[in-house]
């Protein structure tokens, strides 16, 4: 069972199909005398795109909603304010074993990192899906980045000084906790506070037994999926 999420917005059908491309960024040259050798460098952004499905009137069987029954246009509102807001997003494709009750399903593996909404383009067929709506989305990842120390050789001098630079566009955190505000996730937080959203799973591990009581209670998936206003939670070093 898969279930796909962006921004703890869950899509209410799956995607029959997920394309994801692992871009490499070598480089070929050739050197004189000794032919053509490859560069390796730091593998390129992965781009990812799916097409999904918004019924529009009816609520199928095969479709799950967290809380009630959304009409495109609330999902179409929620892509447009993430490809505006110029920030990035979670995006989560979760694989769950084949249990009767969806929300006690375990996650078996997932795909889980930050985005860009690059693109996402609202088909509407009469012929072959009535009233409801496909969007097809395209998504890149999103990279923490920062600038770097550089060193200088001062005019008649022999050793080199370094630079006084900018500090990184994310800088990491010296506090020990963090109270959840309204619209955090795991990968947010990490992202604000410690530099870097890949780092959600070393929050989630500190505070496991908190978010999983939490979500629990309110009658939520677990693995770190959800954090609720209030919460306390321990921040790595």
């Amino acid at each position: 069972m898969y279930r796909m999420y962006i921004d703890k917005v869950l899509f209410p059908v799956t995607p029959g199909k997920l394309q994801v491309n692992i871009n490499g960024a070598n480089k070929t040259i050739t050197l004189i005398n000794e032919g053509e050798v490859n560069l390796i460098k730091t593998p390129g952004l992965t781009d990812i795109s799916t097409e999904v499905l918004l019924p529009t009137l009816t609520r199928y069987p095969f479709a799950v909603y967290l809380d009630e029954f959304h009409t495109p246009d609330w999902y179409l509102d929620h892509l447009e304010k993430w490809k505006q807001s110029r920030e990035p997003v979670a995006f989560k494709m979760l694989r769950e074993s084949p249990e009767a009750e969806w929300k006690s399903r375990s996650t078996l593996w997932s795909t889980d990192f930050l985005v860009t909404i690059e693109d996402y383009k609202i088909e509407e067929d009469a012929a072959e899906q009535g009233f409801d709506v496909v969007v097809s989305i395209t998504m890149k990842q999103y990279r923490d980045w920062g600038a770097k120390k550089l060193l200088r050789r001062p005019k008649g001098k022999t050793k080199y000084q370094k630079l006084s630079v900018k500090k990184s566009r994310r800088s990491k955190s010296s506090a020990k906790s963090y109270i959840v505000k309204k619209g955090d996730s795991l990968m947010t937080i990490a992202k604000k506070q410690l530099g870097n959203g890949s780092r959600w799973k070393e929050i989630y591990k500190l505070n496991k037994s908190t978010i999983e009581t939490r979500a629990k209670k309110k009658g939520k998936p677990g693995n770190g999926q959800w954090v609720f206003p209030g919460e306390k939670l321990k921040l790595p070093k």
